[in-house]
């Protein structure tokens, strides 16, 4: 068992996720870097230690119950407490197939497909469900500890609202809205026990996700995950955050 402050970084072998596991080691976190596929995990978690980082790979599926059960086994043999999980994982099945040539989102809601939209809440709000109540214990061990949803800013229904310009895509954008509703409930558990739980919106950021055509690096988009995970006790609880303040439900 360990003493060391660890985090969980989810769906962390590429883009936002890795960046912000290689964020987090470089202030002195343990990190458990969570992907599904073993060679693309451990070559990740390999490169952040060839760059002198505390890095390991957790497999980890959060869209499958027997992989988190498994993954929560395996962690909780090695640590015996976790300061902060971020629940990065997720997945936009269909959002590049509808971008035009200028990068812009032409599907309307008529048209997306149904089997995509539950493959997409079952990665982007059952995932992050199924991981923080799994690991909850471990949380509940390093108190005060800290739990990260990455969000967008297409989970925001006052900027949908409000907003014509804002692309509107269905599936992705209300399991963003559906986790900012998670976030809010575990919360609202969790605050009397010392756990803060944040939603972060990165932005339109560079990943496979939009096929590279975000405006954002991941080293911005890092910045406010890495700001959650790391909150000082006291910090706020059931907030919706960029890196500028908090943000309109």
């Amino acid at each position: 068992m360990t003493t060391r402050k660890t985090a969980l970084v989810t769906g962390a072998n590429k883009g936002i996720g890795l960046e912000t596991a290689r964020r987090l080691a470089a202030i002195g976190f343990k990190v458990w870097l969570g992907a599904r596929d073993a060679g693309r995990g451990e070559a990740a978690a390999q490169a952040l230690r060839d760059e002198g980082l505390d890095v390991e790979w957790l497999e980890l599926d959060v869209a499958s119950d027997d992989s988190v059960a498994v993954a929560t086994r395996d962690l909780t043999a090695r640590v015996s407490a976790l300061d902060a999980l971020v629940n990065n994982a997720g997945v936009a099945l269909g959002y590049v197939d509808a971008l035009d040539a200028d990068g812009r989102y032409e599907r309307p809601p008529s048209r997306e497909n149904i089997a995509d939209v539950k493959a997409i809440y079952d990665v982007n709000v059952f995932g992050p469900v199924r991981v923080t109540q799994a690991f909850l214990p471990l949380l509940l061990a390093s108190l005060p500890s800290r739990i990260v949803m990455v969000s967008s800013y297409l989970g925001s229904l006052a900027r949908a609202s409000g907003n014509s310009q804002s692309p509107n895509v269905m599936g992705y954008g209300s399991s963003k809205t559906a986790l900012n509703a998670v976030t809010l409930a575990f919360a609202r558990e969790l605050a009397p026990h010392g756990i803060m739980v944040n939603a972060a919106a990165p932005g339109y950021t560079a990943t496979d996700l939009n096929a590279h055509r975000g405006g954002r690096t991941v080293q911005q988009a890092a910045e406010i995950i890495v700001r959650l995970a790391t909150l000082e006790p006291g910090g706020p609880t059931g907030g919706y955050f960029d890196e500028n303040g908090a943000l309109p439900w």
